[in-house]
């Protein structure tokens, strides 16, 4: 699952509440000037609570705060990491 959701979440097989989810936060992070209310509603729709979506933007905004604190500090990327 892991591996099919690396390649494409999309396709991954995942219940529309984990692709309403992904979805929000691949939007978020690359996107985040054209988030809207209908992207909060899309959460909702799959049956999250306004505390999930909550959960949710903090997750996917620690995930950006982090990563631009590594790449302005020059952390180097582990050697695990395929590019």
């Amino acid at each position: 699952m892991a591996s099919r959701i690396e390649v494409n979440y999309e396709t991954a097989g995942l219940d529309e509440r984990r692709l309403a989810t992904l979805r929000f936060a691949d939007k978020l992070t690359r996107s985040p000037q054209s988030m809207d209310e209908d992207d909060v509603m899309s959460l909702r729709a799959a049956g999250l609570t306004d505390l999930d979506v909550l959960h949710v933007t903090e997750i996917v905004g620690y995930y950006a705060y982090v990563n631009r604190l590594a790449d302005a500090l020059g952390v180097p990327i582990e050697s695990w990491i395929d590019d």
